[in-house]
């Protein structure tokens, strides 16, 4: 302890104030990771603290940065942080991987809850509905991740307004997070502009590492945004993720309901259990009167329903704000949380539960007695 006249700044308190911040991308806190290497406290309440960091470059150093100084600035008598950065020696980022990756039951396998967002036909607003439910999820104090599984026409970074590649620790690539939500996209791995243009054996070579090579942490809920339609990577889905449940995205247009129902009846054909369906654009809201207008027609959602023997879980209006997010990287959850669209968001993940898998076909593990 420093005393500085009558004050006293507790270096040790610091210390433990700043070893409390979580790493944004490892997701432990800083003094279990033992990232913080120094804590100095000078005249008029003048505190400096060192961070070593994993890697040159890091991202998230600014975040960090300010994390550290809040944390430190609930100490009495701190007068100005000074937050310094270094970086570990290649010994010491091994020995950290060690200790992280340990525990290989973080993988996108173990979290609790998994759903698969999917749509038969694109231009649904199926990614939009699944980036604004994994947000609304994560403000109820839920670990939620969101895998983007639409391997060619991947949106999660534009959705989310990042590019910054994932820190990766010896071929394990630690998930980008943003706005509460831990994300993996190939848009993270590859140029803006760059096309996708892979087979079945690539396409599922891709979601394996997604799921197994990625340290997800412990998840409460991941969310799967899928490509439309049923090909190729809904089937690697089912294989890679048994537990998975299905939530069916539509708009209230015959057209989209009728290409919507072939992945449920799908899903269900393969045993995978349907949590809801989610009619997107259900209705205009108008900026300036509040007025609303049956654009695209009524009804889809719930006859998909219907016909999938499934919960309606929301219907969902299209308002200036819902467009807006789209363009801005924050999604209108966080950007307009009182929109229309926002409110229904909410209310759809606050219904939203994980659908029973059926006993059919599944092993019961009864081992015959005598």
């Amino acid at each position: 302890m420093l005393r500085l006249g009558r004050q006293a700044v507790d270096v040790a308190a610091v210390r433990d104030a700043v070893g409390a911040v979580v790493d944004p991308e490892l997701q432990r806190p800083l003094g279990e990771l033992d990232m913080i290497r120094g804590v100095t406290a000078g005249r008029n309440g003048r505190v400096e603290v060192e961070v070593a960091l994993t890697t040159p470059g890091c991202p998230m150093t600014e975040l960090l940065a300010r994390d550290v100084a809040a944390a430190a600035s609930t100490v009495p008598e701190i007068g100005y942080v000074r937050v310094n950065f270094t970086v570990m020696p290649e010994s010491e980022r091994r020995a950290l991987a060690d200790r992280v990756l340990t525990h290989r039951d973080t993988g996108a396998t173990a979290a609790s809850a998994v759903y698969a967002v999917a749509s038969g036909k694109g231009g649904v607003g199926k990614s939009s509905v699944a980036a604004n439910l994994a947000v609304a999820l994560a403000r109820t104090g839920k670990s939620v991740g969101l895998l983007d599984a639409d391997v060619w026409g991947y949106s999660v970074p534009q959705l989310f307004g990042v590019r910054r590649s994932p820190i990766a620790m010896y071929h394990t690539m630690f998930p980008v997070q943003a706005h509460g939500v831990r994300l993996m996209s190939l848009g993270f791995l590859t140029d803006e502009d760059e096309p996708v243009v892979w087979r079945g054996p690539m396409l599922h070579k891709a979601l394996t590492q997604f799921v197994h090579d990625v340290h997800w942490g412990q998840l409460d809920v991941l969310l799967l945004d899928l490509p439309p339609g049923t090909g190729d990577v809904t089937l690697s889905v089912l294989e890679l993720l048994p537990d998975a449940s299905l939530l069916a995205v539509t708009t209230p247009q015959q057209a989209a309901r009728s290409v919507a129902s072939r992945v449920g009846v799908m899903a269900r054909d393969m045993g995978m259990p349907i949590a809801g369906v989610v009619e997107n654009m259900s209705e205009l809201v108008c900026p300036h009167c509040s007025g609303r207008s049956e654009l695209f027609g009524a009804g889809g959602g719930q006859r998909l329903a219907d016909e999938l023997n499934a919960p309606l879980l929301g219907q969902i209006p299209l308002d200036a704000a819902m467009r807006a997010a789209g363009d801005s990287g924050v999604p209108v959850v966080s950007s307009a949380p009182e929109s229309p669209s926002a409110q229904a968001l909410i209310d759809v993940a606050a219904a939203l539960r994980p659908a029973r898998r059926p006993l059919v076909g599944r092993s019961l593990g009864v081992q015959p007695v005598g």
